[in-house]
């Protein structure tokens, strides 16, 4: 698909703002643990020269040639291990599942679960803007990660999956819009216009993910307000509520397969805001005639949560555009 200029913009200041310079990967695969006819693999990879990337890479004991991977994104205060129990479905399948700790979550933080480090490095961000932990450089990491991917010989380059729930679905959509290489794309409870819930004061849900970060930038600000987060997000993560928002980066997956999996109750992503995202990813993904590659699923009577019906459709939207 040809971008638009105003498309191929955002893609080139988005990568701009998040690539570092690219060292070998110099991956380390440890041996198999084998259960229950499942073989489970933990590696790491270099993102930059400063990062290593711990995760999971998951399939079937006896699984044969060449495979189509889906890659797994937890959310804030999660870790890969999360992720296990989706994963094993996607193995189920006949996918090869993979996981990996986003940044200063998991292995990549001393306290190994909880977000007590990614607050502190988000504020570190406040302080002195130069990281952008805050959603921007997983998205980062997972670009890497299909780096590697490709160098491995079970891996069907052509056939990558991506999906993530609440902070791992901001991720989704974010790195799927980067990387042409993701084939098929869905992002849980994370889809959303961060402008409109500035403009409709509706940005405490998602900011109470972090809520350690904003009492010390409130207290130092002298005040809690729309004005306040949108100073937050220039220096932490820029362009989040205009040319990186929801709206402008979900139809820069198009014509890529993509199901939107949100909810009609959650303050995290107002579904306002939400329904801004679908209106500017439709339109582009009619003008690309590939209507049907673009699907939204709303859950009702439902907040920041993925209901197990939600989980299912998920696993089958990757069935039908991957082909195990």
């Amino acid at each position: 698909m040809v971008l638009s200029t105003r498309a191929a913009d955002a893609r080139r200041d988005f990568l701009k703002l998040i690539e570092r310079p690219r060292v070998d990967l110099a991956p380390k695969v440890e041996e198999p643990s084998t259960t229950n006819g499942l073989k489970l693999y933990h590696f790491s990879f270099a993102a930059d020269a400063r990062q290593r990337v711990p995760g999971f890479l998951l399939k079937s004991a006896d699984s044969q040639g060449r495979r189509p991977v889906i890659i797994a994104l937890h959310g804030t205060g999660g870790s890969k291990t999360d992720m296990l129990r989706l994963c094993r479905q996607f193995v189920a399948r006949g996918f090869i599942a993979v996981a990996i700790d986003g940044r200063y979550h998991g292995e990549r933080s001393p306290l190994g679960k909880g977000s007590a480090e990614y607050e502190a490095a988000i504020l570190r961000a406040w302080h002195e803007p130069g990281e952008h932990s805050f959603f921007y450089d997983t998205v980062w990491d997972v670009m890497r990660l299909v780096d590697y991917l490709e160098t491995r010989d079970d891996v069907d380059a052509k056939r990558i999956g991506l999906t993530g729930i609440s902070k791992g679905g901001i991720e989704t959509y974010l790195a799927a819009a980067m990387d042409e290489r993701i084939a098929v794309a869905v992002p849980c409870i994370g889809v959303q216009s961060f402008h409109w819930a500035l403009d409709n004061d509706a940005w405490q849900g998602r900011i109470g993910t972090i809520p350690n970060v904003f009492k010390a930038i409130a207290t130092e600000s002298g005040a809690s307000n729309a004005a306040v987060v949108q100073k937050f997000y220039d220096r932490v993560a820029p362009g989040i509520y205009g040319e990186f928002d929801g709206p402008a980066m979900l139809p820069l997956i198009a014509p890529r397969p993509l199901l939107v999996i949100n909810s009609d109750s959650d303050n995290h992503t107002p579904l306002p805001g939400v329904n801004e995202c679908i209106k500017t990813a439709r339109r582009t993904y009619h003008n690309a005639g590939a209507d049907a590659q673009l699907a939204v699923r709303i859950q009702e009577h439902a907040g920041h949560q993925v209901k197990p019906e939600s989980e299912r459709e998920a696993i089958e939207w990757f069935v039908k555009w991957l082909k195990p």
